[in-house]
């Protein structure tokens, strides 16, 4: 049976804690949900209510526009186990996208493993935390982490990362706008973090 919870419990945390993938989901007012795997070891929970993830580039940017285009700021991240005991919980909440380049980005990312190619910090204001049984999730093995991703942007260099901002991560799928702008987001080193 599921169970609510108006906080990130001590179990919670150290379940989120142990696992190396976890999805996020956002919709605009209109138009289609996102549902994307991130990992990467790029989660933290920072509070009994506030949790963050270093974010990726990637080839879209539909949570970004999502939380730009939505005045609720509606976010939902999912963790659920592929081992040990079977269990999903989610946290729902509202979300805050903090840019590299703000402030707010450079008084977070201490806490995190900087990542190569990384264009934001998300953070999640949790109001409710839900579990429930994971019966039907399967079991698997991890193997190891994929080193593709960083291995390509820190090849990629600032510039080309620029480019890529501007080209793929200024739009959603919706068209709607992400508010990108690359040139204020001026990458520092891209090879702080070898996998």
């Amino acid at each position: 049976m599921g169970k609510q919870f108006a906080r990130i419990e001590p179990e919670h945390r150290a379940f989120i804690e142990q696992q190396r993938i976890f999805f996020v989901a956002s919709a605009p007012p209109r138009g289609r949900v996102n549902v994307s795997p991130k990992g990467l070891s790029s989660f933290r929970v920072l509070g009994e209510n506030d949790v963050a993830y270093v974010d990726c580039t990637g080839s879209g940017s539909e949570t970004r526009a999502h939380l730009v285009a939505s005045d609720d700021k509606r976010l939902t991240i999912m963790f659920c186990a592929f081992e040990g005991d079977p269990v999903i919980l989610r946290l729902y909440g509202q979300g805050q996208s903090l840019m590299r380049g703000t402030p707010e980005y450079a008084a977070l990312i201490p806490r995190f493993e900087e990542v190569p190619g990384a264009r934001q910090i998300v953070r999640l204001d949790v109001d409710l935390v839900q579990t429930s049984c994971g019966l039907g999730v399967p079991l698997f093995d991890y193997k190891q982490e994929r080193g593709s991703l960083v291995r390509y942007w820190t090849a990629q260099g600032i510039d080309n990362l620029r480019k890529y901002w501007s080209l793929k991560n200024k739009k959603s799928i919706d068209g709607l706008p992400t508010g990108f702008d690359p040139d204020s987001m001026i990458p520092g080193t891209l090879a702080r973090r070898d996998i």
